[in-house]
């Protein structure tokens, strides 16, 4: 299945519209994120949310506003007035949430906390920044086995005895071999 996670900024102002039939919400917005290397400039998505979810965001979220997005990831293609068809992506978001004014999006992709921030009401305090980029080893430590202390004998080979048997074996008996029953 088709997941995404993203920690983006709105820079558009979320828009909400209806279905043709004016039965379900759409809401579209614009969010950039920094982009992989350093010298790449910032990343720009559409991101629609449906029903419910995009009266919220319609509602709560704002130009400016960082936020965590999980949903899923759309190619659509596009008809240019220039006569050649173009792929963009779009992200259908599935959850949206706030990030504190401790988010600091850097140009390098490499977005990082500071601060407290909040998920769904739980209060977190980051412990250490890491870029994104960076791979991060965690050592490899040696254990050997460790060792029997009590002194117990070795095993010994044993064994099994057979048990005696309460089955008797039928006894057939013996046809003369001039007598060959039809």
């Amino acid at each position: 299945m088709n997941s995404c996670v993203l920690m983006a900024e709105i820079i558009q102002e979320p828009e909400l519209r209806y279905t043709a039939d004016n039965q379900l919400e759409i809401t579209e917005m614009l969010v950039q994120f920094g982009g992989l290397r350093e010298n790449d400039p910032p990343a720009n998505l559409k991101v629609v949310g449906w029903g419910n979810l995009a009266k919220e965001i319609q509602q709560n979220y704002h130009i400016g506003d960082r936020v965590i997005l999980i949903g899923r990831l759309n190619m659509n293609t596009i008809e240019r007035p220039e006569g050649f068809k173009e792929k963009r992506a779009e992200m259908t978001v599935q959850q949206i949430h706030h990030l504190g004014a401790g988010f600091e999006m850097n140009s390098t992709g490499n977005n990082s906390l500071s601060g407290e921030f909040s998920i769904n009401g739980m209060q977190t305090q980051p412990t250490q920044t890491i870029p994104i980029s960076t791979p991060q080893v965690s050592p490899v430590v040696a254990t050997t086995p460790p060792r029997n202390k009590v002194n117990t004998p070795p095993p010994q080979n044993i064994q099994p005895q057979p048990a005696p048997s309460t089955y008797r074996a039928k006894v057939e008996e013996e046809i003369p071999e001039d007598e060959i029953p039809f």
